[in-house]
């Protein structure tokens, strides 16, 4: 990916808020929630980037917040200790030993050296223990970590398809216009898959043309929001008509097949897709 940040604003605070995607790996996004002095990191699987970041916009790391204990979400955490001395938070059944505040479903982070606050919501099914952090108000954000992507969801590592369509629930069932702020370039792959599944979801196709564009600009295809999502994303379509009519005919699942049986073959099938 290109070695470039993206910002997106948040016009409705007094303060403003900015979220800043830094690409790192193949097609991480580590993200960066400053205000223009301090900053707070999600996910920080590369400590290099996240330095780079904050030197380039003068920022002074206040925290860093963990979704789930993969090294590409995690790997950069010792290095970014060694020069800043921050809270890290993250979920409490991960088994992650960096962890110093563990969160769970339910618990709510005021984030140090910001005026913001966040949710945690448990959304296990990538791993036993991930979490994901919700702002709520006029503008909402969801930071889903590998569980909800842009037009998919992440593998079942540790989890069960119904742990995960129970999380992927619980995060389409946020205000429509919450952005969602996952950490992978997936998404033309994924609306790829998602053509397969919906052939004739206009709404997906339109999707795919809009993104498409961006890609071919070089620009990242996230922040996603609950709303697309929805008209979207089979993982949170899974028991639309169409879909298992779909998955019937592919010899997927039997007709008539009930939701959970036609998540875990949608799963299946994107797995070797």
């Amino acid at each position: 990916m290109p070695s470039l940040h993206y910002c997106f604003d948040d016009q409705s605070v007094t303060d403003t808020l900015h979220v800043l995607a830094v690409p790192a790996f193949n097609d991480n996004y580590l993200w960066l929630i400053h205000d223009g002095a301090s900053a707070a990191v999600v996910d920080p699987g590369d400590a290099a980037p996240i330095l780079a970041a904050l030197h380039e916009h003068r920022l002074a790391l206040t925290a860093i917040l963990l979704t789930h204990h993969h090294g590409d979400h995690i790997g950069g955490v010792p290095a970014l200790l060694d020069r800043f001395d921050v809270p890290v938070f993250g979920p409490r059944h991960d088994g992650i030993a960096a962890v110093t505040q563990p969160l769970g479903e339910g618990d709510v982070v005021a984030v140090p050296g910001l005026d913001l606050t966040l949710s945690v919501l448990d959304v296990p099914g990538h791993t036993k223990g991930h979490i994901a952090y919700h702002r709520a108000g006029s503008e909402p954000w969801l930071f889903s970590g590998d569980t909800l992507f842009a037009g998919g969801c992440g593998r079942l590592f540790e989890g069960t398809p119904a742990q995960m369509a129970a999380s992927l629930d619980k995060l389409a069932a946020l205000p429509p216009a919450t952005q969602v702020f996952c950490a992978h370039e997936y998404t033309l792959s994924n609306l790829r898959f998602a053509a397969a599944v919906e052939p004739d979801n206009e709404a997906l196709r339109a999707r795919s043309e809009v993104e498409t564009a961006k890609r071919a600009r070089g620009v990242p295809t996230v922040p996603s929001t609950i709303a697309l999502e929805r008209a979207t994303n089979p993982f949170v379509r899974y028991r639309e008509p169409g879909i298992e009519a779909e998955l019937a005919a592919q010899d997927k699942v039997s007709p008539g097949a009930p939701p959970l049986a036609v998540f875990a073959a949608l799963r299946e099938w994107k797995n070797v897709f």
